[in-house]
């Protein structure tokens, strides 16, 4: 760690919700990095409530995010975060969350994100019903350690981050939806989806280029075509994995990591048309 490029220089988080408790401690543990907060107004970029249209993709958000945070304290490094959350992308019936990391290197010319799709998630929302007992609803996603979103039937939002009964109780009608606040300070459960995320960050920063020796070797891109077990044509399954440096340029292809060299044919374009 005393010897990492990155020992005992500052990045500035861009965050306004506390999201230093989940990214600070692995990037300081790993690479003697200094996370300062900087309290920029990261709603600009899009909130959750729908109020602000994030513009772009979540990659363009964390990376325009970091940039603000850089010119509001002046520091040639950079972080910040970026959630979205709706249906899961495999998983019937389900939630699913995806966290963008991104870190910024202006001196080195580095830009680097990571995302992460995890199904732990409490993304959810209710429409209240007459006389009914939300009580299931309230238990399944953590409240009042998480933290709900009130909307009118018109969808206008009648409260945001409300945690107890004595809030909530007044808002709960018949009509109104509850929706899970994820801003991060109010959501254990995304704070921990984050602290992971930063964890691998750590990890890919604690990797220097083979070529440039610059920091943030890894995973750029996989190839395809495992060949089938059947006919041992190429399939669309993945055969290596591309690592390399967003700095350089430098790429470097490895085998998968779990060992497998044949797809099933059940994947096989030419067994399984």
């Amino acid at each position: 760690m005393a010897d990492h490029p990155y020992a005992g220089l500052a990045a500035a988080l861009a965050t306004q919700h506390g999201k230093q408790r989940a990214i600070a401690p692995p990037l300081t543990r790993r690479l003697g990095l200094i996370v300062r907060p900087v309290a920029i107004d990261t709603d600009q970029f899009g909130t959750f409530t729908g109020s602000i249209a994030r513009s772009g993709t979540p990659r363009e958000a964390a990376l325009a995010k970091a940039r603000a945070g850089m010119a509001a304290s002046g520091l040639p490094l950079g972080l910040a975060s970026e959630g979205s959350f709706g249906p899961h992308p495999w998983l019937p019936f389900g939630a699913g969350g995806v966290e963008t990391l991104a870190f910024i290197d202006a001196g080195r010319g580095l830009e680097l994100t990571l995302s992460a799709v995890s199904r732990r998630t409490n993304f959810a929302h209710h429409d209240v019903a007459s006389g009914e007992d939300i009580a299931p609803f309230l238990a399944r996603i953590g409240f009042p350690a998480h933290a709900l979103v009130v909307r009118g039937p018109d969808g206008a939002v009648l409260a945001s981050g409300v945690q107890d009964m004595a809030a909530l109780a007044p808002l709960a009608w018949p009509g109104n939806r509850l929706e899970t606040d994820m801003r991060a300070h109010l959501n254990p459960t995304r704070l921990a989806a984050i602290r992971s995320l930063a964890g691998r960050l750590a990890a890919r920063l604690a990797s220097p280029c083979p070529a440039c020796g610059c920091p943030g070797w890894g995973q750029v891109d996989v190839m395809r075509g495992l060949p089938c077990s059947t006919c041992d044509q190429p399939t669309q399954s993945i055969l290596a994995i591309i690592d390399g440096c967003t700095v350089c340029g430098h790429q470097q292809t490895r085998p998968r990591p779990d060992g497998v060299t044949a797809a099933s044919p059940a994947s096989c374009d030419w067994c399984n048309p």
